[in-house]
């Protein structure tokens, strides 16, 4: 196992002093870079810990903030921070470019081999600094097959890869294919994984979630989910020749 070396690093954005997660790999050159997004309710272990395991695969990762460092556990809290801002384009790349502008101040970070990956509202900011025309190498969702405005998805210029459950309420059949069709008519190079069974939130440990309807844990779905992450970063953002594979 490498050597992870970690801080926190705090950043204005969305009016907020945000308080993200960097991990760095073993080493002093520059590595493709992973900007990692957060489920609605904000950056927990759960993000930090994949932003470990991608340091650990030879990552430079950032696992950004959502709410100036707060932690929204309380659903109706959550939903009256996230619905407007899922609403508001402009304000989710605004919150996107802030952690991407910290990722990419990094030394170790080779500024033109970055991805975005996100869960839930982080990947659906991570698809809109797609549709805003940022380079990025691979965009990557869970939880997150929203749209954007008309003709906007055009400026995506990398392989975007969506995960989804397929008894996810709040990504329901409908929003699915609205997405695909988005991506199709955009010209994307795009997929789509249908996870049987899963609800929303597939991927997350239940205790967060045990009261909020449509939203579960699906143990064999989440490890699927991660490795469908790992082979998007494998396939576009290759870290083997920096590694000397």
């Amino acid at each position: 196992m490498t050597t992870v070396t970690t801080r926190t690093v705090e950043y204005s954005a969305d009016g907020l002093t945000m308080v993200g997660y960097l991990a760095l790999p073993a080493g002093v050159d520059p590595r493709p870079a992973v900007l990692l997004g957060p489920e609605g309710m904000g950056l927990s272990d759960v993000e930090r810990r994949r932003a470990d395991a991608l340091a650990e695969l030879g990552y430079v990762t950032l696992a950004f903030d959502l709410h100036g460092g707060c932690y929204l556990g309380d659903p109706e809290e959550m939903l009256a921070r996230c619905l407007p801002l899922l609403a508001d384009p402009d304000r989710m790349r605004g919150i996107g470019h802030a952690a991407l502008d910290v990722l990419r101040a990094e030394p170790r970070t080779d500024p033109d081999r970055i991805a975005a990956v996100g869960y839930g509202t982080g990947g659906a900011i991570g698809l809109e600094l797609g549709r805003d025309g940022v380079d990025l190498r691979a965009i990557g969702t869970v939880n997150a097959t929203t749209t954007g405005r008309p003709g906007e998805a055009a400026n995506i210029r990398c392989p975007v890869w969506a995960g989804v459950g397929s008894e996810d309420p709040i990504m329901p059949p409908e929003q699915r294919n609205a997405f695909t069709a988005e991506m199709q008519a955009a010209g994307v190079d795009w997929r789509l994984t249908v996870y049987g069974g899963a609800l929303h939130a597939f991927h997350h440990p239940t205790v967060d979630h045990a009261t909020v309807p449509g939203v579960g844990h699906h143990p064999r779905h989440s490890q699927r989910a991660w490795r469908d992450v790992v082979d998007l970063l494998a396939e576009c953002v290759p870290v083997a020749d920096e590694l000397g594979a």
